[in-house]
């Protein structure tokens, strides 16, 4: 089992950005596939972004594409959402998750295990 710490969220005014953090421990991610969610209050969970451990590659919900960015750090087993150009509809609790199963993956009942989850307010 995998464990998911996530960090960084906060306030932040339109326009600006924020780098969130998802530090995992328990087992290498070298099979594995990384994804973000968000949920807004009365909303269900959404894919945000998602990242192949092993090849980087990458799939973005289209709400986010241009604006956030998935990245990896594989020395730290960390794995990172970078967002800019924050609008108030992306206020939400953000979560990472993992699947043991290489490959890209939307829904949220795919993936096995989650952080804690991280809020982001953004103001208008």
């Amino acid at each position: 089992q995998v464990q998911l710490v996530e960090s960084g969220g906060g306030l932040v005014q339109a326009g600006g950005s924020l780098r969130l953090s998802c530090a995992a421990s328990g087992r290498s991610l070298s099979s594995y596939t990384m994804g973000w969610f968000r949920q807004a209050p009365g909303k269900e969970r959404e894919f945000v972004a998602a990242m192949a451990w092993s090849s980087g590659s990458t799939s973005y919900a289209d709400s986010v594409k241009g604006r956030f960015t998935i990245s990896r750090d594989n020395a730290k087993n960390t794995v990172f959402l970078q967002m800019n150009s924050l609008k108030p509809e992306d206020t939400a609790v953000y979560y990472c998750a993992t699947k043991g199963v290489r490959g890209i993956f939307y829904s949220p009942s795919n993936y096995e295990s989650w952080g804690q989850g991280t809020q982001v307010t953004v103001s208008s």
